[in-house]
């Protein structure tokens, strides 16, 4: 088996890495000694550890099948040890202007005048700090700290500014994925109201133009049973609490959104998620379209009823 020539290593889906292209076949251990300057066990090791994928598909597996073409790609121990050191989030792309991240519920995006506790932005701060020090990250939209999904970060003001002056022109689709207490019996609808918050931070709908803010939710029911349904929204506009003021308004709260009327919380957890952001890049021009998988448990609590 001939040494491959790797390309310079490069810097996508967040992570360092060296990428080798396959040009005959062979199985994943033996290509890695024969292109990779290291021991047989340090070689087992970078397997063992997550570190390699073959075609964007992380994999340990020893004897992996390589075809030609097939691009294998190896993650620096650095870039590695970087990733590990997040909590509640994974960075799911990165370039010189933005970082894409997957939060998990429970995590802040930004910090609150309430505690010192984390935050998906100081986090990534302290993430593009270990390349520079200089670096730094910035806020481009929120997810509420119990919301889980695909979230948007610039690494320049410049980008920041831009995206949030163009957001309008810029995002081309949000979509989220509720789970609401009962039985939606509409399939599809359109939600308009006017939204304006409280001096105790809770938002209020109403259908009537009364000097706040306009906001437009559409949603689709996907599956239900007697005791919740799943439904895609997609957002008109992105006003504070949105999603769960308009559950609310139409009869069917979000589960365990107690502030906005739910009486159950069968998942532990907010049932609100970021599923799909899809923008146009404010460098390049490029569609960037990112999806996250809808959480198992919000599934399962809409299977048929026993």
């Amino acid at each position: 088996m001939k040494k491959n020539k790797s390309k310079k290593p490069t810097k996508s889906n967040g992570f360092q890495q060296t990428k080798f292209t396959v040009t005959e076949d062979a199985e994943l251990l033996p290509f890695l000694l024969i292109n990779i300057n290291k021991s047989r066990n340090s070689v087992k090791s970078i397997l063992t550890r997550g570190q390699v994928a073959v075609n964007g598909k992380p994999t340990t597996k020893h004897n992996d099948k390589l075809v030609s073409g097939d691009v294998v790609s190896i993650q620096s121990n650095e870039s590695l040890m970087k990733e590990k050191a997040l909590v509640g989030l994974s960075v799911v792309y990165e370039d010189d202007d933005i970082i894409v991240i997957d939060k998990e519920a429970g995590l802040l995006s930004v910090a609150t005048d309430k505690g010192n506790e984390p935050t998906a932005h100081n986090q990534l701060m302290g993430y593009v700090k270990r390349d520079h020090p200089k670096n730094r990250i910035y806020i481009v939209h929120r997810l509420d700290k119990d919301t889980s999904g695909v979230m948007l970060f610039a690494k320049k003001e410049s980008v920041k500014h831009k995206l949030q002056e163009t957001w309008k022109d810029s995002v081309q689709e949000r979509l989220y994925t509720a789970l609401v207490e009962g039985e939606v019996t509409k399939d599809k609808g359109t939600i308009t109201s006017w939204l304006t918050e409280s001096k105790t931070f809770k938002v209020y709908s109403n259908p009537h133009d009364n000097g706040g803010k306009k906001a437009v939710s559409h949603y689709k029911v996907t599956r239900k049973n007697n005791d919740y349904s799943l439904l895609e929204v997609s957002l008109d506009t992105g006003r504070k609490n949105q999603i769960r003021v308009h559950m609310e308004s139409i009869g069917h709260p979000i589960v365990g959104d107690k502030k906005y009327g739910a009486t159950s919380n069968p998942l532990k957890r907010l049932g609100l998620h970021a599923t799909t952001l899809v923008f146009t890049h404010p460098t390049t021009g490029k569609k960037m379209v990112f999806k996250s998988k809808v959480p198992r448990s919000f599934i399962k609590k809409t299977q048929a009823s026993k």
